[in-house]
């Protein structure tokens, strides 16, 4: 495999990803084609790219590597396969996994329970939620093509957990919840309706530190894209950072360059400006 020079991560959703539609935006598409020459094409998410409902846009972007939940796994594209070969999940491999404790995600299951709060997260094809209409209600907001398989959290802390989802908007009761477990983050989503629910030691800033090692880039040859909480950590350690004009401010402060939205090309304008194709 030729080496390529740089890195160029992309979170999914509200920035590849038009979640009114539930489509990878055609420009951002073309955008990445005209990357991959020269470039690890890269998505860095808060979800879990292998999953039921996120895998086919893994497929569709067809990544060299994958940054999952916050950096709690990284997984590579195995190049040893015949393309013929490469399908699916089983076309990459993972060279970085942190779990969580199940003391931890025990004590947080039942602190969800005991004040009405949702958590949990999807694991082998089912949704583990603490109150799940609470998920479902969030999900309106940002997923609402999203038909969630719903099972029991009673049991989430005997599987391998490695990073949670949190429904509802920020508050007194997120506030509480940090009090209580200062170990972890919630990293809000751009919509205002979630977040992600991670440990202090894994970001997506991390995912691209191991990425830059494995493929031998340089940190200042890797560009970011984003737009929301969870994103600020890995547009601060790129080289260059760039959110699209639908981010959340916070996100904006800490970019290098601000793009149009994701509904009027704004990956694809960033790239041109950066001379990147």
């Amino acid at each position: 495999m030729a080496k390529k020079n740089a890195i160029v991560c992309f979170d999914l959703d509200h920035t590849l990803l038009d979640n009114s539609k539930n489509e990878i935006c055609a420009s951002a598409r073309e955008a990445v084609s005209r990357l991959r020459e020269s470039s690890y094409i890269v998505i860095a998410s808060g979800r879990d790219m292998d999953n039921y409902y996120s895998y086919m846009f893994r497929d569709i972007v067809e990544p060299d590597a994958v940054i999952h939940q916050n950096g709690t796994r990284i997984s590579v594209r195995d190049d040893t396969l015949p393309y013929d070969a490469r399908k699916g999940a089983e076309q990459y491999r993972t060279i970085y996994e942190h779990f969580m404790e199940p003391g931890l995600v025990k004590a947080i299951i039942g602190y969800a329970e005991a004040n009405g709060l949702c958590i949990g997260t999807t694991l082998c094809g089912k949704d583990y939620f603490v109150n799940p209409e609470l998920k479902t209600k969030a999900d309106k907001s940002y997923n609402k093509f999203l038909k969630r398989r719903y099972v029991s959290a009673d049991d989430l802390w005997k599987l391998p957990v490695r990073a949670l989802s949190y429904a509802g908007r920020d508050g007194a009761e997120r506030k509480a919840f940090l009090k209580a477990f200062p170990g972890v983050r919630l990293l809000s989503f751009s919509s205002g309706e979630g977040a992600d629910l991670v440990e202090k030691c894994c970001s997506k800033a991390s995912g691209l530190e191991r990425l830059c090692a494995y493929y031998d880039v340089p940190r200042e040859h890797t560009y970011a894209f984003g737009d929301s909480e969870n994103d600020i950590d890995i547009l601060e350690a790129a080289g260059t950072g760039i959110a699209v004009g639908n981010a959340m401010e916070e996100v904006k402060q800490a970019a290098d360059l601000v793009t149009d939205d994701i509904w009027h090309d704004g990956i694809y304008k960033a790239c041109v400006k950066l001379g990147l194709f």
